[in-house]
């Protein structure tokens, strides 16, 4: 069922509670047309301040100019060509958000996309992953749980990222670009970029006409151009500068996307070339011990992300066996310390490689 209300062309829209999904569209009408089920669905009308609650999902299409202000949704959340203003208190679900103005966000639970505002973005808190593109103003992010993928905004940059980030930055003048991350900073920008970088991470590669790599470095700062832009880039693994605009085109995916099968374009080329001998040294592992085991009893399954093995020596008496090789110890250890692997399921593959229960 449908409401309609006339609030004028500039209302305030209070959310305080959606229980299911949310879809909000600014358009060029002057009402207010709200659909859901009219059992689960209140609203009430003070002047231009229309305040909606819904115990399901909910569909909202109010004029451009609305602004909106969002307690509380226990589901997903859409919002679309809405110029007010926009602020979001709590949302449990994923929030997308596209051709708007400003946007302030106190908390997100799971996955963030925006694209295309006017303004600027403040974002306290966010559970998920997050994508941003075309923002015309300043961005500010106090802290993201995973990946984040940033492109295309004009103003200063300022995020704390607890992993993998890709920044696609054409630095202005004056402008200061801040990210700190948990593990890999992928920085791309135009071949007559102007910057001074300031680098701290394990390895720092930089592919630059002009610029020399110094493999040993783990801080570094460089100017590019006039240097007129300030970019302070800290991060937990690796970070890569390049102007190559392809770079980032499979990472912005999410998803631990420096692991195996991801093309990184050289990003890490050292460790790269090791996580690769090491997932052949391990997979090859993997065949051995299929080839060995595949006769006996009951099995038992060792998950690890794409892999699913199986370890047990079924309480047969085995012949003896080389020892395990660095090579295969450096297989388990590295996917280990990328989490694709627990502790107890690398001991549980160190001791059936040598043998052991």
């Amino acid at each position: 069922m449908s409401q309609t209300i006339s609030a004028g062309r500039t209302p305030k829209i209070m959310i305080e509670f959606i229980g299911g999904d949310l879809s909000l569209v600014g358009w060029e009408g002057e009402d207010i047309l709200l659909k859901g089920d009219d059992d689960e669905m209140q609203f009430n009308q003070n002047g231009g301040t229309v305040t909606v609650s819904c115990q399901d999902d909910l569909s909202l299409r109010v004029p451009k100019a609305a602004s909106v202000f969002v307690k509380k949704i226990v589901g997903d959340a859409s919002i679309r060509g809405v110029m007010g203003g926009i602020e979001v208190q709590d949302i449990e679900g994923d929030l997308s958000i596209r051709d708007v103005n400003s946007v302030a966000i106190e908390k997100l639970q799971s996955d963030f996309s925006l694209r295309g505002a006017k303004g600027d973005l403040f974002v306290k808190s966010i559970d998920g992953d997050v994508s941003i593109r075309e923002v015309d103003g300043h961005v500010s992010l106090e802290s993201v749980a995973d990946d984040l993928a940033l492109r295309d905004v004009r103003g200063n940059i300022n995020a704390n990222v607890a992993e993998d980030v890709v920044l696609y930055l054409n630095p202005q003048a004056g402008n200061v670009y801040s990210v700190n991350a948990g593990d890999d900073i992928l920085l791309v920008m135009p071949p007559k970029a102007n910057a001074t970088l300031t680098l701290n991470a394990d390895e720092i590669d930089i592919e630059w006409k002009g610029v020399q790599n110094d493999e040993d470095a783990t801080s570094r700062v460089v100017t590019l151009g006039d240097g007129s832009a300030i970019v302070t880039l800290t991060a937990g693994g690796d970070i890569r500068v390049t102007n190559q605009a392809d770079a980032g085109e499979t990472a912005e995916d999410f998803g631990n996307f420096a692991g195996i099968g991801v093309d990184w374009s050289g990003f890490g080329e050292r460790i790269a070339r090791q996580v690769s001998r090491a997932t052949k040294q391990a997979e090859e592992a993997a065949r051995r011990m299929d080839q060995k085991f595949s006769r006996r009893g009951p099995k038992v399954q060792v998950n690890m992300g794409r892999w699913n093995w199986d370890v047990s020596p079924k309480g047969v008496p085995m012949p003896p066996k080389p020892p395990v090789s660095d090579e295969e110890r450096l297989a388990i250890l590295k996917m280990l310390q990328e989490k694709k692997i627990t502790a107890e399921e690398a001991e549980k593959l160190l001791s059936a490689l040598e043998g052991g229960e």
